[in-house]
């Protein structure tokens, strides 16, 4: 088909825009310009080739459709055509775009459009398509694709919606008329640029007349002036907002506003009574609570915070008021102490203040309020009180025992007066020094005191009622031990001087000074001389320099160390005390071999020990120590030289024969059960040589073997041949261990006048002995042989 002879034909049913013949559609049939087949010329291009405009073959006009259509049908949008189409149903009509194929269906044979689904313009208020006409053999366009929108009418199917509900807001108390409160806002869904269905007025429906709102904005004010949050805190406002402009038949929806009215300080604080009365016992201590008072206000939050001040009281001092934020109460505390027995009762006023005041409220009258305080107080025992509190006392370090240092005084306050009684509470003087008299109070001496041991002693007194022990209270004492001269002077330290042997006559060898435990009141004034009785033969003389030191000199010019090596020269030293105290201290000076410059060479041993600083005893421990560790390298190198030996046994069950002690002063048979004294008394059963059981033996070591001795006629014998090859074996035996082995055996001998009383004499068999001569040695005796001679019945 030539494309100059297309021509488009677009039919559009309009329903709600447009008129409409018999049938209910009217359609637009329009042509793009220009002539069917002849192309317009429009130029040429710069080649000088001439360009033709094309005609094209339809235009689309915008149109639009009902939303929320409720018809049983579906709903027809319009009719597509096409010159091309000859009704032969070779043109098909294909539809593009949003909601092609699912909201919007096109007839492909004749080109009907219709909507499948209600729309609703306030989910998609236009829907942009796009048509074109199709061979249906050969699927190829016959005409080019043109877009057409389809526009959703708008009708009042949605009411206002507010963005919020509920609201909350907050207005001062005492707010002025037209004070801004919140501002609602309500939105309509509907088209606003078409018609009234999205033009919104708002009214009040609840809340008036404290409030209203305007029209148009949704601005809530205050309508009424002087709304006292004391009176009614809470309000509930319902705001209607209606759309077609509040029109009759208009679509509404409300919301609801909760205002609450904020406080100002616009009450003042008021007591609730004029007079407060409390009772306070007079033990209460310092810093305590008396009572507490507490003024209203109406205000909250910092509004209501107040400040109590005491503005007017008979006892100055004695109390504070202290605000408690938490609990807006004034309390009432003790500052001073109590005495029922000086003041039973006191007088206070009290004033209350606002802390935040608003200016804008000053008219409403002063924001402060007065009330009195009566505080009352109540008798209590007491324990005795003392008239200071401390005492302090002296006394001279040579007072004699009972001596009276001082005197402590207390007494009841109360109104009875009760007796008082004393006591030094013995924690405090441990050495029961001190005592005081329960009655007066006297504190005296109970033992010798030393100043130089103690110069303080800190003691407390007790004071507690006859009628009531429980109650007491304490004092210190503080006892100072006044000095008395009752020490000697000694030498400062331990002086160890020398003296060359080529010294000059008058030259000084030593500096000495003193020390007192006394502490005078002017201070020392040691006096330094030689003793009276070294004086007339004394090698060396004291030069008293008066400022308590004294030189040491020579008083001749050469001395040996051969004839005399150590000189002893008495120093007496004296204080300046009444009376004066003196003592002898004696100064130990070495002769030395000493070079040109008077520096020592050579001393005697003495002098040097004293030199290097090394006193005898010094050297002595060190030889001690010296002598202490060459046993400890001998012991070693002992218990080295045994560790070569294996022993065979070395099992802690090994018993060895190493100590044999065998002690007994008689107990006849009985004792034979302990030990069998039978070997001993067999010859036969001495062994030639018996081999260690200790130590591995040493092959390479000859045995020794020894003639077996002939046995003796008597048993003494054969235990002293016994004895004797033993100590040959232990002193011949070349295996013996290092470490010492000890072997105790017990003989009597044959001169012995009572023979043996040991077992060993005994018989080794069961039968009955005579022990009657046991009754001549001596009265001692007899008694033993009552107990070992009688009948086996008797015993």
């Amino acid at each position: 088909m030539d494309r100059r002879g297309v021509c488009a034909l677009m039919v559009l049913w309009a329903m709600a825009h447009l008129g409409s013949p018999a049938d209910g559609s009217r359609s637009l049939r329009r042509t793009t310009g220009g002539r069917k087949g002849s192309p317009g010329l429009t130029g040429h291009d710069a080649n000088g080739v001439p360009l033709r405009r094309s005609k094209r073959g339809w235009m689309w006009n915008q149109f639009f459709l009902l939303e929320e259509y409720t018809g049983t049908d579906m709903q027809y949008v319009g009719k597509l055509h096409s010159d091309s189409d000859r009704g032969d149903g070779s043109v098909k009509y294909v539809l593009t775009g949003e909601g092609a194929g699912t909201l919007f269906k096109i007839d492909e044979n004749s080109g009907d459009i219709h909507a499948t689904k209600r729309l609703d313009r306030e989910e998609k208020a236009f829907y942009i398509l796009h048509a074109k006409a199709v061979n249906r053999q050969t699927n190829e366009a016959l005409e080019g694709e043109s877009e057409f929108i389809i526009k959703i009418h708008d009708i009042n199917d949605n009411e206002p919606r507010f963005t919020r509900d509920p609201y909350l807001a907050r207005v001062p108390e005492m707010s002025d008329i037209g004070t801004s409160v919140i501002q609602v806002t309500a939105i309509d869904a509907d088209d606003a640029t078409y018609g009234n269905s999205a033009k919104v007025v708002y009214s009040i429906l609840q809340g008036q007349p404290y409030f209203s709102v305007d029209p148009e904005t949704g601005l809530i004010k205050t309508a009424l002036s002087g709304m006292d949050r004391e009176v009614k805190e809470n309000y509930l406002v319902v705001i209607q907002a209606k759309d077609m402009a509040g029109q009759m038949g208009g679509l509404s929806g409300t919301a609801t506003v909760s205002i609450t009215l904020a406080d100002v300080n616009d009450n003042p604080p008021r007591f609730t009574k004029t007079l407060y009365e409390f009772r306070v016992p007079e033990s209460r201590e310092l810093g305590s609570s008396v009572g507490a008072i507490r003024a209203m206000d109406a205000d909250i939050g910092q509004n209501a915070e107040m400040d109590y001040r005491i503005i007017g009281s008979d006892g100055p001092g004695m109390f504070d008021i202290i605000s408690n934020r938490s609990t807006q109460e004034g309390v009432i505390v003790l500052r001073k102490p109590l005495d029922f027995e000086k003041k039973r009762q006191y007088s206070l006023r009290v004033q209350v203040e606002n802390v935040h005041i608003n200016p804008r409220f000053y008219k409403m009258g002063p924001f402060r309020d007065e009330a009195s305080v009566r505080i009352t107080v109540e008798d209590v025992d007491e324990p005795p009180a003392f008239e200071r509190p401390s005492y302090v006392m002296e006394v001279r370090e040579d007072a004699g025992r009972n001596v009276i240092i001082g005197t402590v005084s207390a007494s009841d306050p109360d109104d009875k007066r009760s007796l008082v009684r004393y006591t030094i509470d013995r924690r405090t003087d441990m050495d029961r020094l001190f005592d005081i008299h329960a009655g007066n109070g006297s504190v005296y001496i109970l033992r010798d005191l030393d100043r130089e041991e103690n110069a303080w002693h800190n003691i407390s007194v007790i004071a507690s009622e006859f009628n009531n022990p429980r109650l007491i209270s304490r004092v210190p004492v503080y006892i100072r031990v006044l000095d008395v001269n009752d020490n000697a002077p000694t030498f400062a330290t331990n002086y160890e001087a020398f003296v060359c042997e080529n010294a000059k006559a008058n030259q000084r060898i030593q500096t000495v000074s003193a020390t007192d435990p006394d502490e005078p009141i002017g201070g020392h004034r040691f006096i330094f001389s030689l003793a009276p009785e070294a004086a007339g033969k004394a090698n060396f003389s004291v030069r008293d320099n008066k400022d308590n030191t004294a030189w040491i000199l020579t008083r001749r010019s050469s001395y040996s160390s051969l004839q005399r090596s150590v000189y002893h020269v008495p120093v007496v030293i004296s204080d300046g005390e009444l009376p004066a105290l003196s003592s002898t201290n004696t100064l130990t000076i070495r002769v030395c071999t000493c070079d040109r410059e008077g520096n020592m060479k050579l001393c005697n041993p003495e002098a040097l020990t004293a030199k290097a600083g090394l006193s005898t005893g010094a050297l002595v421990a060190i030889l001690l120590c010296v002598m202490i560790l060459l046993m400890i390298v001998v012991l070693f190198a002992a218990l080295r030289r045994q560790r070569k030996k294996e022993p065979l046994i070395i099992s802690k069950e090994d018993v060895r024969d190493n100590v044999v002690s065998y002690n007994d002063e008689g107990g006849g048979e009985e004792d034979t059960q302990a030990f069998d004294i039978g070997t001993l008394r067999n010859p036969e059963a001495i062994e030639d040589s018996k081999q260690r059981r200790d130590i591995v033996p040493e092959t390479f070591y000859p045995q020794v073997r020894r003639p077996v001795l002939p046995p003796s006629r008597d048993n003494n014998g054969d235990v002293r041949d016994f004895i004797t090859q033993r100590l040959q074996d232990n002193d011949s035996d070349p295996t013996a261990p290092p470490y010492d082995s000890l072997a105790t055996y017990a003989y009597e001998g044959n001169g012995s006048v009572a023979e043996s009383l040991s077992s060993l004499e005994s018989v080794t068999t069961d039968g009955d002995q005579d022990y009657n001569y046991l009754s001549e040695w001596s009265p001692r005796f007899k008694k033993l042989a009552d107990m070992y001679g009688g009948d086996d019945s008797d015993s």
